[in-house]
This record gives C-alpha cells, sequence and structure tokens, in this order.
C-alpha cells in the first residue's frame, strides 16, 4: 500500500492523515508505432507521478496522486484508427471541473495536472476554470518538456520515439514489443515553407506524417537511457511537490 497513490489506499490512512497536494496524471489512448502499447501515454505518466510523489513523500509533502485519465485529444488521421480514443476539449473541461468540484469541496487546494499527451492543452481550461474555484491554486506540469532529449538520447522525434521506448522498456517491458519490429517513426514533413519554419502552426495529419503512427526512430531505445532521464524528470517534479506542499499559496509573489 503506497499513501500516496489514491488507488492503493484507503480510508483509515486518508481519515487520519492531511493531503495538501493532489495530482491529476493526464494521457492518452492513442497507438504507438508497431512496438508500444496504446496506453503509453497514461502508463509513463502514471509512474512518473507515482516515482515524483514517492519521492515528495519521503522528505515529508504530503501528496496524492489520483487515477489517470485515459482520453486525450487526437488529431485527424489518428483518430479513425481502431480503439484510438477521442475526447473533444468540452468533454476534458467537464471532466476537470467535476475533479476540481469534489477536491475543493473537501478542502484540497493545491492541484497539479500532469500531462503526458501532446495534443492535449490544458492552460486555456486552467484559465478559465480558475475564477470557479478562487481559493484553490491551480497548475500543469508537463514531464516531457522538462529537459532537451538531447542530452539524453540519440535519436530525435516526439511520439513512440527513443525517448518514449526507453521509459515503457524501462517501466513496462513486458509491453515492448523487440525493437526489430518498430517502424523508423520516419516524419514526412510539410511543403509549405512557412509551416516548416514554424511561422504558421497547424495540426498534422496523422495518416500522412507517419506510415507506422511513430514520429522518431526508437531503435537505439534501451531501458537504460530510460532510467537517466527518469530520474532527472522525477528529481525536479518532486522538487516541485515538496514546495508546493509546504507553501502559503496566499503567499506566492515577492
Amino acid at each position: 500500500m503506497k499513501p500516496y497513490i489514491l488507488e492503493q489506499t484507503n480510508w483509515k490512512q486518508i481519515k487520519s492523515q492531511r493531503y495538501e497536494v493532489a495530482v491529476l496524471p493526464w494521457g492518452a489512448t492513442e497507438p504507438h508505432n508497431y512496438h508500444l502499447p496504446y496506453g503509453t501515454d497514461s502508463l509513463e505518466t502514471a509512474k512518473i507521478a507515482e516515482e515524483a510523489a514517492e519521492k515528495a513523500w519521503e522528505k515529508s509533502a504530503k501528496v496524492m496522486v489520483l487515477p489517470t485519465i485515459p482520453l486525450g485529444i487526437q488529431n485527424m488521421g489518428q483518430i479513425e484508427l481502431p480503439f484510438c480514443l477521442h475526447t473533444s476539449i468540452s468533454t476534458q473541461q467537464m471532466i476537470l471541473r467535476d475533479i476540481l468540484k469534489a477536491l475543493y469541496n473537501q478542502g484540497i487546494k493545491k492541484f497539479v495536472l500532469m500531462n503526458g499527451h501532446g495534443g492535449n492543452d490544458f492552460k486555456q481550461l486552467i484559465r478559465d476554470l480558475q475564477p470557479e474555484f478562487p481559493e484553490m491554486f491551480l497548475s500543469i506540469v508537463e514531464w516531457f518538456k522538462l529537459f532537451d532529449n538531447k542530452d539524453y538520447f540519440e535519436e530525435d522525434g516526439d511520439h513512440a520515439n527513443e525517448m518514449e521506448t526507453s521509459i515503457i522498456m524501462h517501466y513496462f517491458p513486458q509491453l515492448v514489443r523487440p525493437l526489430e519490429e518498430a517502424g523508423e517513426g520516419v516524419e514526412k514533413s510539410f511543403k509549405l515553407k512557412s509551416l516548416k519554419e514554424k511561422t504558421a502552426w497547424t495540426p498534422r495529419r496523422w495518416d500522412k506524417v507517419s506510415e507506422d503512427t511513430g514520429v522518431g526512430n526508437p531503435k537505439k531505445s534501451t531501458p537504460e537511457k530510460g532510467v537517466r532521464f527518469l530520474n532527472d524528470v522525477t528529481d525536479r517534479i518532486a522538487a516541485y511537490f515538496i514546495e508546493l506542499a509546504n507553501s502559503d499559496i496566499n503567499s506566492l509573489y515577492d
């Protein structure tokens, strides 16, 4: 039993303990090349939240990790693939509102949404919902943006790439198919120069950009690379949990 994981703890533990920070991992359910599970975003984000919470708990920060939401926003060309689950922004907002309302009424006033899917964009939802919970501190952590992947991995990419594959190889080796079965994650680029140079932005059509649903070559992935990256990621997130747990949310500015 881990007292910082809601799904594993019990009323006896919770009744006798004051928790300061609620953490909500949020992922997606979608294909990740031929070798990684559909639940990659949710599985890795839940484990990262758990590992960071454990480190924070060891420093006496009272953190609770909520059950992971596995429903993300998908791109065209991806949502047509079997069992790729697409959730609208309005649905995400309703889910988030209901969870915040429950926590707010229970006296939990520090909240961290840990996003693990690039297609999710929660900033506007937080801005929109914040006035409904004026005494609550709402924040977002996107673990995949904390460090430059080039410092840890040889190949670039942002979906089922060397980084994600190395993470799942460490956390869930039984869910990774042999790398010789994986596609190379070749990304086709836009023809428009302005889109290439990021003068403008548009969602990628997943059926046009990748033949195997991956973006980034996973062939050089190893669990050891995953461990090195995750140690730094969870240390940094744990430091935030500790700082937030010990803070006065009414006095956050110098």
